[in-house]
């Protein structure tokens, strides 16, 4: 009996003013392997005894509200996404449990369909739609419905990631939100977002680079839970590369650019000891996969 293989990319939300609508695809990823079919669900896996290995997997929770009808299996887990550190780990199981309902129940489920259950599940646009499609990708719900596009980014482009040692609940990132915006401060928040889409499509990355920090939604409110995001930011600019942003709620950092500039960035900062790790990663081209090993 062959095995399917799905690969799933860690993603890099809220990319600069892109709120909840731009992220980015990393080259980390949540691989699973479906196996034999069992009497139960089997989720085998290393990733600590916080993460259920039965049918209260997230993986398998929604699989099943995709399709209820699915015959449970036994499935194999490896991961290098972080947990609960800003890069889309649980975003990442949703779309693993999508794509396990879509194999295994012969769906033939579209991207767009697979947009739609993962929003429907609880996965957030700006991590949903990068996971999908690869690169990055800019996305809205409206009447229900999700419609997401994709944005091509530099061949080249990496990321310089700063993963902090501690988490930062997400409701606490939430609760540091302005409860309002200004309408002056939202038409020009709004407009450097769609400079920020236009210049991906355009091809014009150091423009979009520019965009990418000037954020007036949430950064000001959260940098005073991640202090490294101005660190970074300055250290970055002392060595001519701007892109630098706080991905999701938080507290990862990322700055993209040109992999050799961002290992002298890399070294720079090591001299500052920031409580976190620092690591070089690819963007990813393309999303989503699944192989089946006939």
């Amino acid at each position: 009996m062959g095995k399917t293989i799905i690969r799933v990319p860690a993603t890099a939300a809220n990319l600069g003013p892109g709120i909840d609508s731009i992220g980015a695809a990393l080259h980390l990823y949540l691989t699973v392997i479906i196996e034999e079919r069992t009497e139960e669900w089997r989720v085998n896996h290393a990733l600590g005894t916080e993460i259920p290995r039965d049918e209260h997997n997230l993986m398998v929770q929604a699989a099943l509200k995709v399709n209820p009808k699915l015959q449970p299996h036994q499935l194999t887990v490896m991961s290098d996404i972080p947990v609960s550190r800003g890069l889309g780990s649980s975003t990442s199981a949703i779309i693993a449990g999508i794509k396990i309902a879509n194999e295994l129940g012969e769906m033939d489920l579209s991207i767009a369909d697979q947009l739609n259950w993962a929003v429907k599940v609880g996965g957030n646009l700006d991590n949903v739609a990068p996971a999908l499609m690869g690169q990055a990708a800019v996305a809205t719900v409206n009447d229900g419905w999700a419609d997401a596009l994709s944005l091509p980014l530099p061949a080249n482009l990496s990321a310089l990631v700063f993963i902090p040692g501690q988490k930062l609940l997400t409701r606490k990132s939430r609760a540091a939100l302005p409860a309002t915006v200004d309408f002056k401060t939202a038409v020009h928040a709004s407009s450097v977002a769609n400079v920020l889409v236009a210049a991906l499509l355009a091809g014009n990355w150091e423009l979009a680079a520019r965009m990418i920090e000037r954020d007036e939604f949430h950064e000001q409110a959260r940098s005073q839970l991640v202090p490294e995001l101005d660190q970074i930011r300055e250290a970055a600019h002392e060595l001519d590369i701007v892109g630098t942003y706080l991905s999701g709620a938080g507290p990862t950092v990322v700055t993209l650019g040109d992999s050799g500039k961002l290992t002298l960035l890399r070294h720079k900062l090591a001299e500052k000891n920031l409580p976190g790790s620092l690591r070089i990663i690819p963007v990813d081209q393309q999303g989503a996969t699944v192989l089946t090993d006939a």
